[in-house]
């Protein structure tokens, strides 16, 4: 079993890890800010958005996306770091995001307020597409979480955490979705994050049942990595893709003042065969 060693700890609820220039970035939803890390632990703050969610996506042309989800705003970080926005999503509760090879960014929203109590209604999905756009893709997700896309940006994976699913759609050269079907059945999994590596396998996070899963197309498990506190998310990446992170904290509920136990927020890391390819 392959070592896992924690690379930057002391966080709140800890979210949304993507590889990028040679860093991890990361998202603390309690502190309400974007964090940089490197392979050696050394981390910046490089933007603070108050927001809950708080996720985020790279552009090709190397620009971040922020999802703004209390202002219903996609925002843009320029190169000076000035944000700006991208597209108005309206409404809230807008979660993740991933942005395909041609920079097209879905994000999905969550159809009611699990921390107000509300009650249950279904999510979906939008496209923003490169003209700046947006429209509806998808429906009936009942609780839209991590999104992935393919490398030969031709399927959109979306983790269906209520239904315990991963979801599959064809991606249409507009960026529409169709064919719409279970990629892999979880049992009892819950999936939060996602993340797709070379051989079209899919890492999901599973925060109740405190691990991070690899999955083939049906929902054969390929491995398991076990951790001591809740799996948000996870992304491969490092000098050659193949170093997992995992983002984690210890999980109170998401009805509680606090959903993770203070500073409780670890970024893990462990080695793993296949390189990430796709996107995120």
């Amino acid at each position: 079993m392959n070592e896992i060693r924690t690379l930057l700890t002391g966080r709140g609820l800890v979210e949304s890890p993507r590889w990028h220039g040679g860093r991890l970035y990361l998202s603390d939803w309690s502190a309400g800010e974007i964090v940089a890390v490197d392979l050696a632990g050394g981390s910046e703050v490089v933007a603070r958005v108050e927001s809950l969610p708080l996720c985020t996506a790279w552009l090709p042309d190397g620009r971040l996306l922020i999802v703004s989800s209390a202002a219903g705003l996609l925002l843009r970080r320029e190169p000076d770091g000035a944000l700006v926005t991208h597209a108005d999503l309206g409404g809230v509760g807008w979660n993740d995001i991933v942005v395909d090879g041609r920079g097209n960014a879905y994000v999905n929203q969550v159809g009611f307020d699990p921390v107000g109590g509300e009650s249950f209604g279904p999510g979906s999905v939008v496209v923003v597409t490169v003209d700046g756009s947006v429209r509806q893709v998808a429906d009936n997700v009942a609780f839209p979480n991590g999104m992935a896309v393919t490398s030969d940006n031709a399927t959109l994976i979306v983790a269906d955490s209520y239904r315990h699913c991963l979801l599959a759609f064809d991606i249409g050269a507009d960026g529409g979705l169709s064919n719409r079907r279970v990629w892999a059945d979880l049992g009892v999994g819950a999936p939060d994050g996602i993340c797709v590596d070379a051989q079209n396998a899919v890492w999901y996070a599973d925060v109740p049942n405190q691990r991070c899963v690899r999955v083939a197309e049906g929902g054969t498990v390929l491995r398991t990595v076990e951790l001591d506190r809740g799996c948000f998310a996870c992304a491969l990446g490092g000098p050659d893709g193949t170093e997992l992170f995992m983002v984690a904290a210890e999980w109170r509920g998401m009805t509680e003042a606090e959903m993770v136990s203070p500073g409780s927020g670890q970024v893990l890391v462990t080695q793993v065969d296949v390189p990430g390819a796709g996107w995120p």
